[in-house]
């Protein structure tokens, strides 16, 4: 697995839109402070053409976002790339990726979730990079980054990290006010086990990302999960896993399908965040979907945590060697860059 060099003050982050764009007088501010926000914490941004465009769910063609991510990839000052927000349809630009060619590179930090897990996914398997499953850039774009997003920097800076899961959880206050806090985080937290544990512990190396988008990724070249799984097999695995805009048998049947594909051989554990947009089918709930489609799995399942499009999310490292310590609703994720 190649990791990226730590993140440092004064190093360049670079911002591309592999899916949607931030176009428009209300976005572009957002995103313009957002770049204000992370030039305070002492690093420089540089932005490609595309990033405040959107036509049809995309800021461009295929082949231009592409160009333009392997632009900032290939860029030697750029340390990290984070892209505004995720969207429908990063997967046609996947195709215009030379996987061999990245991995031949020196590894960079790539961050962020909702479509871009399509991006950070495929490279982990592609390319043996480790990429993040974490904040997006206009999360960033409030009075202040948030806490839970300053850990993106904690992750891209650090060899070991180790994340507390939050007390509160909550939503956006307000998507267009951008001079307040970005979250209100209003409802007590608590990390269930499927399995009714009040304490568990396992390890292995972490993968995951957006279930809505992966699912997309099944049976293509674009996720050659047999081969990187028994490539790492030593470690083991632990699944990092959300969902947006799924409902109950939707959540089933993808994890029918992740498993009938082999995507969870050598599994230690299962991490579910909790679902955005989400909705029972008649009396086919949650647990219905994660008991029918994990639950004979026969490894812990921890349900409700702090990943993915629900604020406050972790920072899920894909690559990482990482260690879930559960205890009575709360837990703790501890990462290592090795």
């Amino acid at each position: 697995m190649k990791y990226p060099k730590l993140l440092q003050k004064g190093d360049t982050i670079g911002v591309c839109a592999p899916s949607s764009g931030a176009s428009g007088e209300k976005l572009s501010t957002r995103l313009d402070n957002a770049i204000r926000n992370i030039k305070a914490l002492g690093y420089d941004v540089v932005e490609t053409a595309s990033v405040r465009l959107n036509d049809k769910c995309v800021s461009a063609n295929s082949e231009t976002r592409a160009a333009e991510f392997i632009s900032l990839y290939e860029n030697p000052n750029v340390a990290a790339i984070l892209p505004p927000w995720g969207g429908e349809f990063l997967m046609d630009m996947l195709p215009h990726l030379d996987f061999e060619k990245l991995a031949s590179m020196p590894a960079k930090w790539v961050c962020g979730y909702s479509d871009i897990a399509t991006l950070t996914f495929a490279l982990t398997l592609n390319s043996d990079i480790a990429a993040i499953h974490g904040s997006n850039l206009m999360n960033m774009g409030y009075a202040r980054i948030h806490d839970a997003d300053m850990r993106a920097f904690d992750v891209m800076s650090n060899r070991t990290t180790k994340q507390k899961s939050w007390d509160t959880w909550g939503g956006f206050s307000s998507w267009n006010d951008f001079t307040g806090e970005v979250y209100n985080l209003d409802k007590p937290s608590t990390w269930k086990s499927l399995q009714g544990d009040e304490r568990v512990s396992f390890n292995g190396m972490m993968i995951g990302g957006c279930l809505d988008t992966l699912c997309k990724l099944l049976g293509t070249r674009f996720a050659p999960i047999e081969a990187f799984l028994d490539k790492y097999k030593q470690y083991g695995f632990i699944w990092a896993v959300e969902s947006c805009e799924m409902e109950a048998p939707d959540i089933y049947r993808t994890f029918w399908q992740m498993r009938k594909c082999g995507w969870f051989k050598y599994c230690n554990g299962i991490l579910f965040g909790r679902p955005d947009g989400y909705k029972d089918k008649r009396n086919f709930t949650l647990i219905d979907a994660l008991k029918q489609g994990l639950g004979d799995l026969n490894v812990p399942i921890i349900y409700d945590a702090d990943i993915g499009h629900i604020p406050p999310q972790m920072q899920i490292v894909n690559g990482a060697i990482g260690r879930v310590e559960f205890a009575d609703g709360k837990a703790v994720v501890m990462q290592e860059v090795v």
